[in-house]
């Protein structure tokens, strides 16, 4: 059975586009929420028609654009849209139309299905730095923030104006990372203590030189952001990494470097988790003997590293785990992939794995995608096709769900 996860399948979205050079950018937003399965219906104000042609958007939304308020058609329709979508975004929102949002000022057809509107709304600011921090917009910001509006924060960077600054519009990535959390934010896993291993564990040969391996620990950072919008409580055990997730995110995060550090780690949270989800690329052997000092070539043509065994955490935390504790395990394989994930399954006592393939393209370690399937104790397989690794997070968090309601 395959299948493709579409987060926002279902969702009617109201795309509202103002004039500003960033209207480019609201291009590759209708294009990343209508690939996340959304419904999107794009509105155009006159002056953002000046930066962006109506066929543009309309080729990606599969609808006509919307813009005129005096057609009799439209008329009628800005407040069976306010009716009709679950989230109205305005991106980009120049200061211009912010000022007429923050006092109700009708003169267009994004204005009037605003004041409609009875979904959330999110405003997405985009103007030149002097614009931004002039009291009027702040004042407008405050007024739209305390009528219930979500602003998704600009960002800081070069200007229109050539200059640098405040008032960049938000990254359409980091806006559809707002949309995702809105629609996953209904707290499926609240009041869960969720446990994360992720990235590679490094064994340390001498001072200088290590083994380890190509992970990247961008699947586990992944879940445990996805995890934490569901209304999750996170601690994070990362290995050595070069990826991080957004300032602020409340993920409580222990940095380890070897394999025996992060499973000291997992033992020390053992009895706090509800959920186990080991996603790291944990080194099996590791150096029986570390040396103090480089070790020198001195002519030799050849060097032997006795290897030893490293703590096997997932086979612990299978021993070990009560009843009402979850253990989600990976298993990243090359041959025989399933018949090798299901030995290790029950083998491990895990309650899923989630089964991978360096040999699939753009799979696996330091990808932004991956392709996997998952199986759990009773024998169901689920394999999905290439996605990115935040789709993937949200397949396998609802997979531990599902056998939590079970």
């Amino acid at each position: 059975m395959t299948k493709q996860v579409f987060p926002l399948e279902g969702k009617k979205i109201i795309l509202g586009i103002t004039g500003s050079i960033s209207a480019y950018k609201a291009a590759i937003l209708l294009r990343l929420l209508t690939k996340q399965g959304a419904e999107v219906q794009v509105i155009m104000t006159d002056s953002a028609k000046t930066f962006v042609g109506p066929l543009t958007f309309s080729t990606l939304s599969g609808k006509s654009v919307l813009s005129d308020l005096s057609s009799n058609d439209q008329w009628s329709k800005h407040v069976e849209l306010g009716l009709w979508a679950d989230l109205m975004i305005v991106a980009p929102a120049s200061a211009n139309t912010m000022a007429k949002l923050a006092h109700g000022i009708t003169d267009n057809l994004l204005t009037a299905v605003y004041l409609s509107a009875r979904c959330p709304v999110f405003i997405a600011p985009a103007m030149d730095e002097d614009m931004w921090h002039h009291p009027s917009t702040q004042k407008n910001l405050q007024a739209l923030e305390s009528f219930g509006n979500a602003i998704i924060p600009v960002e800081e960077g070069p200007l229109a104006s050539g200059l640098e600054g405040k008032g960049r519009l938000a990254e359409p990535e980091t806006i559809l990372s707002f949309v995702l959390a809105h629609f996953l934010s209904q707290h499926l896993l609240k009041n869960k203590k969720v446990l994360i291993t992720a990235g590679p564990t490094l064994e340390a040969i001498d001072p200088v030189r290590f083994i380890g391996n190509h992970s990247s620990g961008k699947m586990g950072i992944r879940l445990a952001e996805t995890a934490l919008e569901l209304g999750a409580e996170v601690k994070l055990v990362l290995g050595p990494t070069q990826e991080s997730y957004p300032k602020g995110t409340k993920i409580e995060t222990k940095r380890i470097q070897s394999a025996q550090q992060m499973f000291e780690a997992v033992c020390q949270f053992m009895e706090w988790a509800d959920v186990f989800i080991l996603s790291a690329a944990v080194s099996d052997f590791r150096p029986e003997i570390v040396s103090s000092e480089k070790i020198k070539k001195d002519g030799r043509n050849d060097l032997t590293i006795h290897l030893i065994a490293n703590p096997d955490i997932a086979a612990y935390v299978g021993l070990h785990k009560k009843d009402s504790q979850l253990l989600c395990g990976f298993a990243l394989e090359t041959e025989n992939v399933i018949e090798n994930a299901q030995s290790k399954l029950h083998k491990k006592n895990m309650d899923l794995i989630v089964i991978n393939s360096p040999k699939d393209a753009s799979s696996a370690f330091g990808f932004d995608t991956n392709k996997i399937s998952i199986l759990d104790k009773s024998g169901k397989l689920v394999s999905f096709d290439l996605q990115s690794k935040k789709n993937s997070a949200i397949a396998i968090l609802k997979a531990i769900l599902q056998i939590q309601k079970t």
